[in-house]
């Protein structure tokens, strides 16, 4: 049975496949990429389930039993700002290092009480059968920093403070912010749910 995570990125596609082999092994995870997938796909809406449900819906039209993310940060004194616009805040570009400048821009002056964010990712599974769509959430509360630390992870991940580590995302190991992750606690909740599934054949471009 292949599986489309809706994604260019190996890494990604690389982490699925391991969680998948442990709940439901006939599954094989192929990306947007093995497929020849080149168009653009529109994530125009407002929250992290929409837009994840928009990559999954369009994968489940081209037959393929497809899973999407839609990830950001959201920090409690903005509002739940960048959230969806997380990865383009400060333009299209979407660069890190001006996303990073934006978000301390915003939040200078502001206490550490009142520094607080949270991760989240949202999973969501449409298959091409129409049943219904799997949709999960995995969320990882911490704290924005005034200043980065660490030189591992990507994005926000230099500022994100986990107090129950005593580190940021930037200064834990893989295996670390696997384990606490917002992606990670969602892609296993996925796993899970993806596992009581029945299939009485494969999807159509088998």
């Amino acid at each position: 049975m292949k599986i489309l995570l809706a994604s260019h990125n190996k890494n990604k596609i690389a982490e699925l496949q391991a969680l998948l082999d442990a709940t439901c092994a006939e599954a094989e995870v192929v990306s947007l990429s093995d497929i020849g997938f080149r168009d653009e796909i529109v994530e125009d809406g407002e929250t992290f389930e929409e837009n994840a449900l928009i990559k999954a819906h369009t994968g489940a039209r081209l037959g393929y039993i497809t899973v999407a993310d839609d990830s950001g940060l959201m920090v409690d004194a903005l509002g739940g700002a960048p959230g969806v616009y997380s990865a383009r805040y400060a333009g299209e570009d979407g660069n890190t290092e001006k996303n990073n400048a934006k978000l301390l821009a915003a939040l200078r002056g502001v206490s550490a009480t009142r520094r607080g964010a949270r991760f989240v990712s949202v999973v969501a599974c449409a298959f091409p059968d129409g049943r219904d769509d799997i949709v999960v959430r995995g969320e990882c509360p911490g704290r924005i920093l005034t200043a980065p630390r660490g030189k591992a992870g990507f994005g926000y991940d230099p500022l994100f403070w986990y107090a129950p580590f005593g580190k940021t995302y930037a200064e834990m190991s893989a295996e670390e912010k696997n384990e606490i992750s917002h992606r990670g606690v969602a892609m296993r909740a996925f796993a899970k749910e993806f596992a009581k599934l029945k299939f009485e054949e494969n999807n159509a471009e088998q």
